[in-house]
């Protein structure tokens, strides 16, 4: 049958291709590359927990090896210290900080033991063209070639073919920022700490000067620099390295440096993500980069928002109001990033004003960067989808918890009918609604007398009524939640509602506005293999 086409096989291109294989439904990604990737580490990727968590469920292997987890987050104002934050206790989620190309050859190959995901390099798509049955699509290569999938997904950068194809605009804001970067190796006094150091004191130090900790000892160091500002040539990167090392131990420590760059951050946002059936993704449709958010990891929610919808459609058929409620939900949730970022800009890099002078300014300033580079925040936290057309009406019987419908739900642990326990985030991307229900007690009974004792019978056959495919699981305790509440979450992790008890036709009700409805296009029955 036909596959997702797949154009780009960058981070998000192969990530997506990776979801829509857990998911049983094939793909074809075209990558305009050899195939290679060259080693950079002075370009790096940091994933809040949750998309980091993503990634590793798609298999990539490098995150473990190559990536580190910041142990805490300090952050610094001219001589003095400010917040100091641990990381990874329970509290606040350590981010995970990999080089992009790490990340990049992790999920090659992972894609590489997948049956149904074939990888085509040497190939730029030159046209694309859609009917109402699927997409034709031509690619440049050593030997030019047609292809015919059932939907096509542009991952294909800033100077995306697809969106140029098919005649989307793509406004915003050039050179909103310019860092200079270094990779290098050596010893500062934080071992495992991230660190953002405002106004630091000596002269080549510029406005700002943020290091964070890669494996075996290397550091990424950044500095803000001003926005129409001269070239950085050699000697002042290295003037600017040693005399940010030299004021953070004292005297310059011996290092090793790596690698180098200069890099300037943009703001756009496609006009539209959808096209019939053709979709854009990552920075084929939006650039941000600025106060620490990174466009890897907004493309990764991207294709975990898209894909279990594109597998709805290739399972089983989907309504429009489902394919559509992609572009909804993330350029939404994207132009509220945007919107924050370039409401906060002129702030945060004032040196001057009144602002600069109200007590506390400074200390604020420093917890809205420090947020937006934790996923905290409005600047960093992942989006909520309160307003999704996918977003049950919340009446009763619907209950409230401690998490906002529409936002990703706590990672609780929670055991299956057979037995089986995993973390709740363990259970995401599969392509099935997870239904979980608050049972106190139930970790310490044995599976033979919880499965089929109090509501848990009622529950599974309302369960199996369900549309959609569902997977029932339970958990001892939910944040908010009382016992014997009900859970209905989406493949992508998100809370679409939850109830007081069982509730069969509510529940159903729910679960047919998670799927926007009933499928224009009932297609049942498929089967996937691409070799």
């Amino acid at each position: 049958m036909d596959p997702v086409i797949v154009v780009g096989a960058g981070p998000v291109g192969l990530a997506l291709s990776l979801a829509l294989a857990s998911q049983g439904v094939p793909s074809v990604v075209l990558d305009e590359g050899n195939g290679k990737d060259e080693p950079r580490p002075a370009r790096t990727v940091v994933l809040r927990a949750d998309t980091a968590a993503l990634v590793d469920r798609l298999g990539c292997g490098t995150l473990r090896d190559e990536g580190v987890r910041w142990t805490g987050w300090r952050s610094m104002r001219r001589k003095q210290e400010g917040r100091q934050l641990p990381l990874g206790d329970g509290t606040t989620p350590a981010p995970l900080h990999i080089p992009q190309h790490a990340l990049t050859r992790g999920l090659r190959d992972a894609v590489a033991g997948q049956r149904l995901v074939r990888l085509v390099p040497d190939s730029r798509l030159d046209s694309l063209e859609q009917d109402g049955s699927g997409v034709t699509a031509h690619s440049r290569g050593p030997s030019g070639t047609w292809w015919r999938g059932s939907h096509l997904v542009g991952c294909d950068g800033a100077r995306s073919t697809v969106r140029k194809l098919l005649g989307i605009r793509f406004p915003g804001r050039t050179a909103v920022e310019r860092h200079a970067v270094a990779a290098l190796r050596t010893e500062l006094p934080w071992p495992g700490e991230a660190l953002l150091h405002r106004r630091p004191p000596w002269p080549s130090g510029g406005d700002e000067v943020v290091a964070r900790p890669l494996p075996d000892g290397v550091w990424r160091l950044d500095w803000l620099l001003p926005p129409r500002g001269e070239l950085v040539t050699p000697e002042a990167l290295v003037a600017r390295v040693r005399d940010t090392l030299a004021g953070w131990c004292g005297s310059t420590p011996p290092y090793e440096l790596i690698d180098t760059g200069v890099y300037t951050l943009h703001h756009r946002l496609a006009r539209r993500w959808r096209v019939d059936r053709a979709f854009l993704a990552g920075d084929a449709a939006h650039l941000l980069g600025a106060l620490g958010t990174q466009g890897v990891d907004e493309g990764l929610r991207d294709i975990d928002n898209l894909a279990w919808k594109l597998a709805q459609a290739w399972h089983h058929g989907a309504s429009g109001t489902l394919l559509d409620s992609y572009q909804e939900e993330r350029r939404t949730a994207v132009a509220a990033r945007l919107r924050a970022a370039d409401q906060s800009l002129p702030i945060l890099r004032s040196g001057s004003g009144l602002r600069t002078y109200l007590p506390g300014a400074a200390r604020g300033h420093d917890t809205m960067l420090t947020d937006s580079h934790l996923g905290q925040g409005a600047l960093g936290a992942p989006p909520v989808y309160a307003h999704s057309v996918l977003t049950p009406e919340p009446v009763a019987p619907q209950t409230a918890v401690g998490t906002e419908a529409g936002a990703p739900v706590e990672d609780v642990r929670v055991t299956a009918p057979d037995g089986t326990a995993a973390r709740l985030r363990d259970r995401l991307g599969q392509g099935r609604l997870l239904v979980v229900l608050v049972a106190p007690g139930t970790g310490v009974w044995d599976r033979r007398h919880w499965v089929s004792a109090g509501v848990m019978p009622r529950l599974a056959k309302a369960v199996a009524a369900l549309p959609v495919p569902a997977e029932l699981l339970v958990t001892e305790s939910y944040p908010g939640a009382s016992a014997h509440a009900v859970l209905l979450v989406r493949p992508d992790g998100h809370l679409a509602a939850a109830f007081a008890g069982v509730q069969p036709a509510e529940l159903y009700a729910a679960a047919d506005t998670v799927r926007g409805g009933a499928p224009s296009a009932a297609r049942t029955g498929r089967t996937a293999d691409i070799n």
